[in-house]
């Protein structure tokens, strides 16, 4: 590949190199000497015309450009090796079924192109695909009933899993359009629009109880709902507000005319969506899934979500490879 002075050979390197943070290092992962991994990256910095890499600190660190371009780097990298994969390195033995498990949030937006990538690399395999909630979702990779689930991050650990973090996906609060009453009126209880929670046993619940309590903040049970779309549809006719998320919100894009988004107020409270998968899948196979979703989430959920809400630049954010050190 060779686009305007842009190799693989450099992608590659460049990639090794933000990493490790070291000419040494990246030099003996990629079996080049010293001088040729620092011309690759010479080579690449002048085909961008920027510097990647600032180069007064020990280990080297990125530059804003260079971090912006190694989040492109990463997820063209997987998909490429995806793409280039085959059965062989996609090896499900003897499987002909590849059980997938996703958080409804992902209904949607997500996962037809997983499925659609996924399908190109995995040979004479059918798919069957779960959605439910994070708490079922990810005993049943860990008991093997799913070979993989992207959902919520939980405190449960499993020796026979590996877990890599995807996104940071921060709470926000959603009210009806023809509301007048403020984001802070509605959260000390100032306005009689009633809150609309998720039910009890989801992690989601827990997650904003949590917060709510540490901003000593108490709502009536008035209502409780299982369904996210549900809930969005909900606010949408007036009947009350609530606290979600950000990616979540993406699914129920039809519905945002109807609906203001705001800032959670209060210190940032986020989820964590990852990837969990058997730890006894080939070596290579997580880590380029996981960078392959991590780029469907940054293309058809961040940057939407980003383009409409600004305010969430920082706060709804991909977690790289950096993330799971």
């Amino acid at each position: 590949m060779d686009i305007k002075g842009i190799s693989l050979r450099g992608l590659e390197v460049f990639e090794a190199l933000a990493r490790s943070g070291s000419v040494v290092k990246t030099s003996q992962d990629t079996g080049l000497s010293q001088p040729a991994v620092s011309q690759q990256l010479r080579n690449l910095e002048a085909a961008l015309a920027t510097s990647l890499i600032d180069h007064s600190c020990r280990p080297m660190q990125l530059t804003p450009a260079g971090r912006n371009f190694l989040r492109h780097t990463v997820a063209a990298l997987a998909e490429l090796r995806l793409a280039t994969a085959g059965a062989s390195r996609i090896d499900l033995g003897h499987l002909s079924q590849l059980n997938i498990g996703l958080i409804t949030d992902f209904d949607d937006n997500l996962t037809p192109h997983l499925v659609r990538i996924l399908n190109e690399n995995v040979a004479d395999c059918s798919f069957h695909l779960i959605s439910s909630h994070s708490h079922d979702l990810v005993p049943m990779v860990a008991d093997g009933r799913l070979h993989m689930a992207i959902c919520a991050s939980t405190s449960e650990t499993f020796d026979n899993l590996l877990e890599f973090p995807l996104v940071r996906d921060p709470l926000v609060l959603v009210k009806p359009r023809d509301v007048a009453s403020t984001p802070h009126d509605l959260l000390q209880g100032v306005s009689d629009v009633p809150l609309l929670r998720y039910t009890d046993e989801q992690l989601i619940a827990r997650q904003i109880e949590l917060h709510l309590a540490t901003q000593k903040q108490s709502h009536s049970k008035l209502f409780e709902i299982r369904s996210h779309m549900t809930l969005i549809s909900m606010v949408a006719q007036g009947i009350g507000w609530t606290v979600t998320s950000a990616a979540g919100l993406m699914r129920a894009k039809d519905l945002h005319d109807k609906i203001t988004i705001h800032p959670l107020p209060g210190t940032g409270a986020s989820r964590q969506i990852s990837l969990y998968i058997r730890s006894d899948w080939g070596a290579d196979v997580p880590q380029d899934i996981a960078n392959a979703v991590r780029n469907l989430i940054e293309r058809h959920i961040i940057t939407p979500a980003h383009t409409q809400m600004p305010w969430l630049e920082n706060h709804l954010e991909l977690l790289d490879h950096e993330a799971e050190k």
